[in-house]
């Protein structure tokens, strides 16, 4: 996006010498600190459309600048009077200080907290529930941008603005929807935070991200890891089941997403079966769960192979009175086998047909994806 351009400063392109490289240098940067500090009275002293004018030239110049510079503005005190900017009934006034506070945060710390402590987190929730699309997703932006900070984490959470980033995940551009759903993640690591981030609500937005973007991708691992906390809750597994075709698109998830992504998703579905075994089991299984899990069993982290492992002991047919040693799958399996083979070759039938049903089972979850791939128009959703 290109209020979150990052390129390093360099001095105006003009031919010179080796020998008049650092005049020139030096030149620039007495003529940057000039500027720097012209811009900064103009916000402080000016009218309001000087204050606008220098609020844009302030993003201008930050856009392709440094650190350094970045935080050389902060220095010259130009956070506290953008911010005041951002309360203005004057939409262009709200504009131009959010692109230039929204400049001076990325990729320094310090910025993003003073622009927090200097109150910027009340009207930026404000400018959330506007009509004005342009200026919402400007704002979610910013608190993307803001909620990188661990220490600006526990205002932002207290401030209400969690349900309104919930909000956008419905109703916001594609790109409006990455930027709630990374800032949504980077609140969910508060650690002072005492009480949910999310509720039910998001649930059938994530999971209808989650259909659309690549499940190995940055973006898949960040919204199961929104999943997996809202699988937490009763009323966030009933949404799951509530949503078309979110326990599919978790299995999924395991089949083909990364290894972080896998090891939420699996965390998902391990949360459903252990809160109410006899309500999820068929269902997880009646989307062809095995073959996923079988095959993190192997592959996965040591916390995926663990949960695979478990959420597979769940979906086994174990009646309360005498846990069985095999599923209710090998069971089956075994008793046809010893009625066709008899019962000394029945474990070896037994096992060429579980393989032969595991193999069919991973072969119609693809030709599945294919056709699902091949119907649905292609998603905007980022792959990274």
């Amino acid at each position: 996006m290109s209020h979150d351009a990052e390129e390093e400063e360099t001095p105006p392109a003009t031919p010179t010498t080796t020998a008049g490289k650092d005049q020139e240098e030096e030149t620039w940067n007495l003529q940057k600190q000039a500027l720097i500090r012209e811009l900064s009275q103009k916000l402080i002293n000016g009218d309001l459309q000087a204050k606008i004018e220098a609020a844009r030239d302030i993003r201008k110049l930050v856009r392709k600048s440094s650190v350094k510079t970045r935080s050389k503005f902060g220095a010259a005190g130009v956070i506290q009077p953008l911010v005041s900017m951002l309360s203005s009934p004057n939409l262009d006034a709200r504009e131009a200080s959010l692109l230039a506070l929204l400049n001076l945060a990325v990729r320094n710390e310090r910025n993003k907290v003073n622009t927090v402590t200097a109150g910027a987190v009340p009207p930026l929730v404000e400018l959330l529930k506007l009509q004005n699309s342009g200026l919402r997703e400007l704002a979610t932006a910013a608190i993307l941008t803001l909620s990188a900070a661990a220490p600006n984490k526990p205002t932002i959470v207290a401030s209400g603005a969690t349900p309104l980033l919930v909000q956008i995940l419905g109703s916001g551009s594609v790109q409006g929807k990455v930027d709630a759903v990374t800032a949504l993640h980077n609140l969910s690591t508060c650690k002072q935070n005492s009480i949910p981030i999310l509720d039910a609500k998001a649930v059938s937005p994530l999971i209808n991200l989650l259909k659309e973007c690549k499940k190995y991708s940055k973006f898949a691992e960040k919204t199961t890891a929104l999943l997996e906390i809202l699988s937490k809750s009763e009323e966030g597994r009933v949404a799951m089941t509530d949503s078309d075709g979110g326990i599919l698109t978790l299995v999924e998830t395991v089949e083909d997403g990364s290894h972080v992504s896998t090891q939420h998703a699996v965390g998902v579905l391990l949360s459903l079966c252990q809160s109410c075994r006899e309500k999820y089991r068929e269902l997880i299984l009646n989307e062809g769960a095995i073959p996923g899990l079988l095959r993190l069993t192997v592959e996965g982290t040591s916390i995926a192979q663990e949960r695979a492992r478990t959420l597979l002991d769940l979906l086994r047919d174990t009646p309360k009175e005498k846990k069985l040693a095999s599923s209710v799958l090998e069971k089956i399996v075994y008793d046809i086998a010893a009625r066709v083979d008899g019962a000394d070759k029945a474990a070896e039938t037994a096992k060429r047909l579980l393989e032969d049903m595991v193999q069919r089972s991973m072969e119609l979850s693809m030709n599945r994806i294919q056709h699902r791939a091949a119907s649905c128009t292609p998603a905007n959703i980022p792959s990274a």
